[in-house]
């Protein structure tokens, strides 16, 4: 599809997603993107059901357009042994002179029936999951409202996968994506967007959006030259004024580099990118002992907390994608009208 059947099919203005990018941007950054003509998009994996409907409510007082309420449809196991992850820890607590926490942060938790119950009180134009999509019923549930269902691939078979469950667009999300790799069929695997994408668009019969590196119109002309029909950006936004990006985590963006990146399952027990830090170089980037997703991130609360109240971002995810050289200090708005524009002038002959 192309980009004017993309925004015939989502009501945008222009062929773009602002990236869900859960704790790094909340409703002032959907609100811009969607003030912009792209489609903003709210993280709801850390919120519970009762926030999912005061922030819509928020968003839709300001600004009137196409919303993506993201979801994560990842398998909670039960509680892990933390024991050989905090033993591993315990050189970190005596150098910062924290103690280990006595409890546990709230949990990213997989979308269930309250949070159905959320998308058929606020109808958001678009909901999308990562870490695969819901069981029939409640996906069922998401598709009465009338709503667009997006879904996230890292392969062709699990683009192929989600196009069978009626998905109405697939996000194709190579490896130089920042955040979390939203894989969920035969494990992890690496694989960059211009590998995938031609596959996938070859291989599907809906919209295929592209994400993983791009943040400069040369990006977001590779892949529209590849059959993409929008683009989803998340690191380009990070330097804006309306994203929560820590002031630790924007100071490395202003110098970082792509050799700066790292795959990490460090700070949630999950595989997702971003810049090194001390930890990783301690740890390595990929450590067994880190406890599966999402368990990962409690231990590693004081720590962070800690080091980030002294301008530090040692123990903190420092999520980035390919394109982070690329990052500017302007507005969301900008950001959106920028690479927005570029997608929706793109011409395969040009």
């Amino acid at each position: 599809m192309t980009a004017a059947g993309f925004l015939e099919l989502t009501g945008a203005r222009l062929p773009i997603v602002q990236a869900p990018m859960a704790n790094f941007a909340g409703r002032e950054l959907a609100m811009a993107a969607i003030g912009a003509g792209g489609i903003g998009s709210l993280a709801c994996a850390v919120l519970d059901a009762g926030a999912v409907v005061t922030e819509v409510a928020a968003i839709r007082a300001a600004a009137a357009g196409p919303l993506n309420l993201n979801f994560f449809c990842h398998t909670l196991g039960p509680q892990p042994d933390e024991t050989t992850w905090r033993a591993t820890l315990a050189p970190f607590y005596a150098s910062e002179d924290v103690a280990p926490p006595t409890g546990s942060p709230p949990l990213r938790r997989p979308f269930d029936a309250a949070m159905a119950e959320a998308v058929e009180t606020v109808r958001p134009e678009i909901v999308s999951f990562h870490f695969g999509v819901p069981d029939d019923a409640l996906l069922a549930r998401v598709r009465a409202t009338g709503a667009l269902i997006f879904g996230n691939a890292t392969t062709l078979a699990e683009a192929q996968h989600l196009a069978a469950q009626g998905c109405h667009a697939i996000i194709a999300q190579g490896d130089e994506a920042g955040g979390h790799a939203g894989h969920f069929l035969d494990g992890y695997r690496s694989r960059p967007l211009a590998e995938i994408l031609p596959q996938i668009v070859a291989a599907v019969h809906v919209p295929v959006i592209a994400a993983g590196g791009i943040a400069d119109a040369a990006g977001v002309a590779a892949a529209m030259a590849r059959g993409a029909g929008a683009v989803q950006v998340g690191t380009a936004y990070l330097l804006t004024p309306e994203a929560w990006t820590s002031a630790a985590h924007r100071h490395r963006l202003e110098t970082a580099q792509s050799d700066d990146l790292v795959a990490t399952n460090l700070f949630s027990g999950g595989v997702a990118r971003g810049l090194r830090n001390r930890l990783t170089d301690a740890l390595g980037p990929i450590n067994q002992v880190a406890p599966p997703f999402p368990y990962a991130s409690a231990a590693l609360a004081p720590l962070r907390a800690k080091a980030e109240s002294e301008g530090r971002g040692d123990f903190s995810p420092l999520w980035a994608g390919g394109g982070v050289a690329l990052t500017r200090a302007e507005s969301a708005g900008d950001v959106t009208i920028r690479l927005g524009t570029a997608a929706l002038n793109f011409r395969s002959d040009s």
